[in-house]
């Protein structure tokens, strides 16, 4: 191999090593500043105008926001930091080789092209979100979800081509380059959502705190859902917050981050995302909303196009459109890097960076239906029961399986193309998750309550309340169906060590 300049684009970029089958090594570890910034800046993000909306629109209490977020919140670090974290540190390796080692390559092809397409999607709602501020700016009108919109204008298209162009350039330079544009960007963008929100408190009538709770129980929070839209609670609030990124803490997807940690205690950075992304941003965003519905009511607008872009613009002006511009590319950036990791998983033959820019292609595709964004909660919900449970059984395995004197990593030192515990308790988990969901909630699944026992059939449950039993079911079966596995088929039988 040559060890004279790179001299070509495609070298350049063939250079870009992300350790994506072999373990980081000391030198390139990083710190908590690094950390820091990287979930300040990915939870920060343009969708949370979204999220803060949703809450509105299905009618949250004023207590359910406050309390209800706080508490999931709180779950979701402690399943980083105690979770995920440790098993980044200890192993150095993505989650999708970690997965490879659990439940064989054949499922982990599937699992990483699902999980990529899915990020890729993910990663569009975010362009669409920085593409409704852009557009805004030049006087182009963003598609209406409410009004049933679903196909954006040429125009608007031809931006999202743009922003997402960015997006991708900056996944595909690795991360490195997304620590750095995260550190850039993540110390201002919080004072952003919080100026905004207080300056749309005025606009609804606040005067101060004394008249502060009232106000948001009657125009904000006011327990009444939009007309259409399913009624939230205090335990949709907790679950949303915990759900919303189970597949990266429970789910081990963010191994793959915390890789390049120096110390498994870095999980507790994830408490300046959620605390500030996932708590006061969608807070802001949510009083930046009802701003928003009573000005354009009180103009005499029949359905508001509540955008982001329209949102932020009503609440901090120019520094709100930036904000949501960068908090969607701070999101989108690491949302991709992962779906490109994912890809060259399911294509090892493959570079990279060819995948990442190809995922980059889905995802501009993606931020131009509207319904993914109008759905992003739905969305969510379901990304995390399906993909949760294979990283759910790393942990099972590093943790749990050594303490009950069962192999660690038994497909991978069987050789076997696939684990069958895996399988019944990845598909097991998610199709009992989906059925007790959906009986209720799919006519064509409503057959279930009429065959289910009669304490299933009665039992009523939303996405966000599924977390932790799908959770409960999937690692009992997996370790369930590893039992007999390993009894059938002993340790004692192995070559080598692990």
């Amino acid at each position: 191999m040559s060890t004279g300049p790179k001299s070509t684009l495609v070298e350049r970029l063939d250079a870009l090593y992300e350790y994506d089958r072999e373990p980081v090594t000391e030198d390139k570890l990083y710190g908590w500043r690094t950390f820091i910034a990287m979930f300040s800046s990915e939870h920060i993000a343009g969708t949370e105008f979204v999220l803060g909306t949703l809450l509105v629109m299905h009618g949250v209490s004023a207590f359910d926001v406050f309390v209800g977020l706080a508490l999931g919140n709180l779950l979701a670090v402690l399943s980083w930091a105690l979770m995920c974290a440790p098993v980044g540190v200890k192993e150095r390796l993505t989650s999708y080789w970690l997965i490879r080692k659990v439940a064989g390559p054949y499922p982990t092809i599937l699992y990483c092209a699902l999980f990529a397409l899915v990020f890729c999607l993910l990663a569009g709602s975010m362009v669409n979100v920085s593409t409704t501020a852009v557009s805004l700016t030049v006087g182009i009108d963003s598609p209406n979800y409410d009004a049933g919109d679903r196909v954006p204008s040429l125009p608007w298209i031809a931006i999202a081509i743009g922003v997402g162009t960015v997006i991708a350039v900056l996944a595909v330079l690795g991360f490195e380059r997304l620590a750095h544009f995260a550190k850039v960007v993540a110390p201002w963008m919080p004072f952003v959502f919080l100026a905004g929100g207080i300056v749309s408190l005025r606009s609804l009538g606040v005067t101060g705190l004394g008249n502060f709770w009232e106000i948001a129980n009657e125009k904000i929070w006011t327990g009444m859902p939009k007309e259409g839209e399913i009624p939230y609670s205090f335990w949709h609030c907790v679950g949303l917050a915990w759900l919303c990124n189970i597949s990266q803490h429970m789910g081990m997807g963010d191994v793959t981050i915390f890789r390049y940690a120096k110390k498994w205690q870095m999980g507790f950075c994830s408490a300046f995302g959620m605390f500030i992304g996932h708590y006061m941003a969608w807070i802001a965003s949510g009083i930046m909303c009802a701003a928003f519905i009573h000005a354009e009511t009180a103009a005499g607008v029949k359905d508001p196009n509540a955008t982001p872009g329209a949102i932020a613009w009503l609440g901090a002006g120019y520094a709100g459109i930036v904000c949501v511009v960068l908090a969607g590319w701070t999101t989108a950036n690491p949302t991709l890097y992962r779906a490109g990791l994912a890809f060259q998983v399911a294509t090892p033959n493959w570079r990279r960076w060819v995948m990442t820019l190809i995922a980059g292609v889905l995802m501009v595709i993606t931020a131009c239906i509207p319904a993914v964004v109008k759905y992003l909660d739905r969305i969510v919900a379901y990304y995390g029961l399906f993909f949760m449970p294979l990283g759910a059984f790393i942990f099972i395995d590093f943790w749990v399986f050594p303490r009950l004197g069962l192999t660690k990593y038994y497909a991978e030192r069987r050789r076997l193309l696939f684990s069958w515990p895996a399988l019944v308790g990845w598909f097991g988990s998610f199709g009992i998750s989906f059925v007790l969901y959906a009986k209720d909630n799919y006519d064509f699944m409503g057959w279930a309550n009429t065959r289910l026992p009669a304490s299933l059939a009665n039992y009523r449950t939303d996405l966000f309340q599924l977390a932790l039993p799908a959770w409960v079911m999937a690692v009992t079966l997996y370790t369930v169906c590893s039992l007999i596995q390993q009894k059938l088929s002993p340790a004692s039988t192995l070559e080598g060590n692990l």
